[in-house]
């Protein structure tokens, strides 16, 4: 590492070895500082300057990664000032393939849960989409929306944005969008949400049954490959309140 970027932060080293684009590398290496505490609330990010000379990029490759993490709220721009990670909430981990649903404190909790197919369909992503998952304009996306009840009430509306180039079809999904994908040769290892308070608005609140404007829970799911590319973007929103924490979710071997 050069002189000039260890005297700008001496703490972590830079590794982007690996598959998938580069500026997917790049914010994932950044992000895991973050998540491990080699970067802190507060702390600098390297100069765009001297990470792209260290690492023989272009300067819009790190624009890119570092434009992803401000996006999601890991790093703050402080204009004359510089990049610096962010306030985060508190971190906590488990296995995706037993994730279950968080909806705070509800009567509902623990009854049996039925899923109903919304859309399935095909489309060009929104702009938020494309920043998650890398993807130009002229991508195509899959598109899954489902409704969760639990005892026959409606307690979420989940909405799943995948690429074409993993989900060409998105009426093959029948169940499981991650067993889906992994049958596809396409497995997700590891994922991030962020959960946040929100109030629900139309169509959303008209689905759930709940006036405009009601407390609900806002998240947003982002599921990576080994490779660190994002293969999936899902944003739900629940009935009921929460805390706003992020999740790091890992998929077991076994």
């Amino acid at each position: 590492m050069s002189d000039r970027l260890t005297t700008v932060a001496p703490r972590w080293s830079i590794d982007i070895g690996g598959a998938g684009p580069l500026y997917h590398r790049l914010r994932q290496v950044i992000e895991e500082a973050i998540l491990s505490g080699k970067l802190n609330e507060g702390d600098p990010l390297h100069p765009e300057r001297d990470l792209a000379e260290h690492l023989q990029v272009s300067r819009v490759t790190v624009r890119k990664a570092i434009d992803h993490l401000v996006h999601d709220g890991f790093l703050v721009r402080r204009p004359g000032s510089g990049t610096f990670v962010g306030a985060l909430a508190v971190r906590a981990d488990q296995p995706l393939s037993r994730a279950n649903i968080l909806i705070g404190d509800v009567p509902w909790c623990g009854s049996y849960t039925d899923v109903e197919w919304i859309d399935r369909s095909m489309s060009h992503p929104a702009p938020e989409e494309m920043m998650t998952l890398g993807l130009s304009g002229g991508s195509r996306v899959a598109r899954l929306t489902r409704l969760q009840r639990s005892a026959g009430r409606p307690i979420a509306i989940e909405r799943t944005c995948i690429s074409s180039e993993f989900l060409p079809d998105a009426l093959s999904i029948r169940s499981s969008i991650y067993k889906t994908l992994t049958d596809a040769n396409f497995r997700p290892v590891r994922a991030m949400q962020r959960i946040s308070a929100c109030n629900i608005e139309d169509p959303d609140a008209c689905m759930l049954g709940v006036t405009i404007g009601a407390a609900g829970l806002l998240t947003k799911r982002v599921a990576y490959l080994a490779s660190g590319r994002a293969v999936a973007f899902t944003r739900s929103v629940f009935r009921g309140d929460a805390d706003c924490f992020v999740t790091e979710l890992a998929i077991p071997e076994n």
